[in-house]
């Protein structure tokens, strides 16, 4: 066996003994909670908590408990406006090449996912018009109370650069912004989401990297 296949082969070795732990990580991380003595309020805003597999994000009613998102997501910013008129939004962040180019698991691609998981400080928020979801196995209920709801509402909008710029998204019923904070393996989209939740009050995993992280804690 050549020295280069002997060295390729060590380092095929190494990313994935590195994988492997940042897996196991990824678990345990997800399965250490958070906000422990939390129980759904008994009256309050109901918001929800959607994966596509990839990404997670939080689904919020346009306007409750004083909190008012038609500013900050505009009819004007939709390739079809139309779609403003649903009541609610689908909130996330995510880093743009990998948001931008990954809609389904089909179109991941090794680069895209070494580069955001090396990090970058390019990062957006996506933003989608829908109506009243219906829970199911991807879409998970959570009622808040109205301090908690304006705590997770504090959290989702210091996550959107001030003065920020926004671009057409996947379809004409959704959009992204420019928004803060650096993305990277620790802080990936469903990290950000998991951290919203707990912000809020809500019992969800201490470190919550990947989609079942967030969602094992929420009741279908």
């Amino acid at each position: 066996m050549s020295s280069l296949t002997k060295w390729v082969g060590r380092l095929l070795l190494a990313i994935g003994g590195v994988l492997t732990a940042y897996l196991a990580a990824g678990a345990i991380g997800g399965a250490i909670p958070t906000n422990g003595d939390w129980r759904p309020a008994a009256n309050g805003v109901t918001i929800f908590v959607e994966t596509n597999g990839i990404h997670t994000g939080i689904i919020v009613p346009k306007l409750a408990a004083g909190i008012d998102w038609r500013p900050i997501a505009r009819p004007e910013h939709l390739a079809d406006p139309r779609y403003a008129g649903f009541d609610h939004l689908a909130i996330g962040w995510g880093e743009r090449a990998f948001y931008l180019g990954t809609p389904t698991w089909a179109d991941v691609r090794p680069a895209t996912i070494l580069t955001a998981a090396i990090g970058s400080d390019d990062t957006l928020m996506h933003v989608e018009h829908l109506p009243r979801p219906v829970p199911g196995k991807d879409v998970r209920t959570v009622v808040l109370s109205i301090a908690q709801y304006r705590r997770l509402a504090a959290f989702i909008a210091a996550s959107f650069a001030p003065g920020g710029g926004h671009r057409a998204g996947y379809a004409g019923y959704d959009a992204f912004y420019t928004a803060t904070g650096r993305y990277d393996a620790i802080r990936t989209c469903n990290a950000w989401t998991g951290n919203a939740l707990a912000v809020a009050g809500v019992r969800v995993g201490m470190w919550t990297p990947f989609p079942a992280t967030v969602m094992q804690w929420l009741a279908e």
